[in-house]
């Protein structure tokens, strides 16, 4: 049991013999590093019943725990904090409840639960994808992960943005300016052909709107007149009229894309339940709209046009449906939403994992859908984002300044080989072994960098920074993990199948420090998923690795002169290097044997 549940029971029974009053719930944190304890009880809030001193109150209360619950041993006030001692013998039998389960942390789902979509990634079919898709795909691939791990059934999504102007910008420029190119024929990714075709059409489209200029057109008006952008717009009709040439067109590079895309997300470690295509949902929504306005959710314009009015909601009015009956993308995110439910009937809650540039669009979003009565509504999450920026500044796609993400993980792989030829620690790895390692690293560097800050903070990416062996970095976690494993190869005897008991061994502070942070696991991953934050996960594992590089240092493990503390010592690091390896899967990061 945890320490909180133990604790939880007996402090409101004393509080009921010693005070003769009720409490509800009780305050816990962490026992600051200066004073003795191993958790605290904030007395504070006791003072709403109880009239009192707060430091009499927490002597009264610890006196009464130790006297009658074995856990605590000793305990002590300062100011209106109970700084609660726990015996050794408490963390020993923990780390023996513990030792062999290799599900720690995680939660079996009840099959009576209902699901968890989780959207991510979500692009465009007219780029390769980039580095803010990176962080995209890490939180939204990560945020699935822990929310699997805290129990919960999940499905992994997202839509592609197939359609469009911007496509068929890429589709125009490649039929005048391809010449039959391929990926085959150029040997390179498709999407990376489609995204040079989108870049090309900008460039002309440019020179264009300048010489309409120069005829004494308006910058307005020559944008609005350059003949690729009319050929563009004309070309998007053709498409919504299934024009034969256009669809087959359309469909070729959308593939070329979407094998590119494939790639991408292998190397990135990502994947998916299911996908939508915008292509077939841009239609979905428009009947939602009609029964809007038959429960007067929806309100009709004198031009046709359908709204909804939010402002008594503290937003503003927002259209769902143009005059001429189109549907804007609300109408859309509207449509889809019920279809994915449709879709996967278990789902009761879904999680958007998309930049903060979109906060009012998903508050607008999910208050029509309560509006409109889905009782799931009410279980929509916005994993809402803030933007990632390079020394070099910002990143524009149509410009073909964006960072490529396939360029990105190949850098840090690169970074990754030059810092560990640097360091001369690879003897005795064969070539493939040395390429495996620093995709590894390289990988594990980007996305513990990315995930260990809070999603709704901006993001200054430094790659070389990224990839340093010291520090609150991936690196840094995977050495030790290496480290732990190496011990593990030297322990040439049975340290595995002894339990120790509290008469056989006593437990150095330091044992007892990491066995208390390796038991916090658990809620961390519940923490995590109820907040959407793998940074809860990263952080968690670098204050565990801190823990135990102190305890390696502090404490000889196989160099003990006493066989139960050599044995007991094996047995809490590869508990730790377990834990590590668990919390690193959630991230999406490997770890390596050897370093």
């Amino acid at each position: 049991m945890s320490l909180i549940s133990i604790l939880t029971p007996e402090i409101k029974k004393a509080v009921t013999l010693l005070f003769d009053a009720n409490i509800d719930t009780i305050e816990f944190q962490a026992t600051r590093r200066e004073f003795e304890g191993d958790i605290t009880m904030v007395v504070f809030p006791l003072l709403k019943v109880i009239k009192g001193n707060p430091v009499e109150l927490g002597n009264k209360i610890g006196t009464y725990l130790v006297e009658n619950v074995t856990e605590v041993q000793a305990y002590n006030v300062v100011s209106g904090f109970l700084n609660i001692v726990i015996s050794a013998d408490y963390y020993l039998d923990f780390f023996n409840d513990v030792k062999a389960d290799k599900q720690f942390g995680m939660v079996e789902p009840n099959p009576d639960d209902k699901a968890v979509m989780v959207e991510y990634s979500s692009p465009n079919t007219n780029k390769p994808l980039h580095l803010g898709h990176v962080r995209n795909n890490l939180l939204g691939y990560s945020v699935a992960e822990i929310i699997k791990a805290s129990g919960k059934k999940v499905y992994k999504t997202q839509i592609i943005n197939d359609r469009g102007i911007h496509i068929c910008k890429s589709m125009l420029a490649w039929q005048k300016f391809g010449n039959g190119e391929t990926p085959e024929s150029a040997g390179l990714k498709g999407d990376k052909i489609v995204g040079n075709y989108y870049v090309k059409f900008d460039q002309a489209y440019k020179g264009e709107i300048s010489e309409l200029i120069a005829t004494g057109l308006s910058e307005d008006d020559a944008k609005k007149q350059a003949p690729l952008i009319l050929e563009a717009q004309q070309m998007l009709l053709d498409w919504e009229a299934g024009k034969p040439e256009v669809i087959s067109l359309w469909k070729t590079m959308n593939q070329w894309v979407y094998d590119g895309f494939a790639t991408t997300y292998e190397n990135m470690g990502v994947d998916f339940d299911s996908y939508y295509y915008e292509s077939n949902t841009y239609l979905l929504g428009k009947e939602v709209v009609q029964m809007g306005l038959e429960k007067g959710i929806f309100e009709k314009d004198p031009d046709g046009s359908v709204w909804i009015d939010l402002t008594e909601d503290g937003l503003d009015r927002k259209i769902v449906l143009r005059s001429d009956g189109t549907a804007v993308y609300m109408t859309q995110d509207i449509g889809t939403a019920i279809q994915r439910v449709k879709d996967f009937p278990d789902v009761g809650g879904m999680v958007y994992t998309v930049g903060n540039e979109q906060d009012y669009h998903f508050k607008v979003l999910f208050l029509i859908l309560k509006k409109l009565g889905f009782d799931w509504s009410t279980n929509l999450f916005h994993l809402s984002y803030g933007m990632v920026d390079l020394p070099s500044g910002k990143m524009k796609s149509r410009e073909g300044t964006v960072v490529d993400a396939d360029d990105l993980m190949n850098e840090m792989m690169q970074t990754a080989q030059t810092i560990s030829e640097d360091l001369g620690k690879l003897d005795g790895y064969s070539e493939d072994e040395k390429t495996t390692l620093y995709r590894t690293i390289g990988l594990g560097a980007l996305k513990y960098y990315i995930l260990k800050v809070d999603p709704k903070k901006r993001i200054l990416f430094n790659p070389e920074e990224s990839v340093d062996f010291a520090g609150n970095t991936g690196p840094f976690i995977q050495y030790t993990y290496a480290r732990i494993q190496s011990i593990i190869r030297k322990a040439d005897f049975d340290f595995a199948s002894k339990t120790f008991s509290a008469g056989e061994i006593t437990l150095h502070e330091k044992e007892k420090e990491l066995i208390k942070v390796l038991a916090l696991y658990p809620e961390v991953i519940q923490n995590a998923a109820v907040n959407h934050s793998p940074a809860l996960i990263a952080n968690y594992t670098y204050d565990l690795v801190k823990e135990y590089n102190s305890f390696y240092q502090t404490v000889p493990i196989l160099g003990s002169d006493d066989e139960n503390a050599k044995m007991f010592r094996v047995q809490l690091s590869k508990k730790v290097g377990e834990t590590i390896a668990s919390a690193f899967k959630l991230l999406g990061i490997s770890v390596p044997n050897r370093m």
